[in-house]
């Protein structure tokens, strides 16, 4: 895996992380709402994890949010 992939998932997994935190919910809570386990959004929040559109789209609802947000929030933490 390239360090650009990488960072990818890790800026991706903040932006999660920063609605969630929000949203006062916690992994464990989140995992619940959106059928995922809680490690995999935890691997998700660290940026370990390669995540599907699928789960993309389950995450931003179980945040009730758009997923287009998650992608904004990516282009300000990436300067972008």
């Amino acid at each position: 895996m390239n360090m650009e992939s990488a960072n990818l998932k890790q800026i991706f997994g903040q932006a999660v992380k920063k609605y969630r935190q929000e949203k006062s919910i916690s992994q464990e809570k989140l995992a619940e709402i959106t059928g995922l386990h809680r490690t995999y959004i935890s691997e998700v929040e660290r940026g370990t994890r390669n995540v599907s559109l699928i789960n993309i789209i389950k995450i931003a609802k179980g945040l009730d949010i758009n997923s287009s947000q998650i992608f904004m929030e990516m282009e300000r933490n990436n300067g972008g």
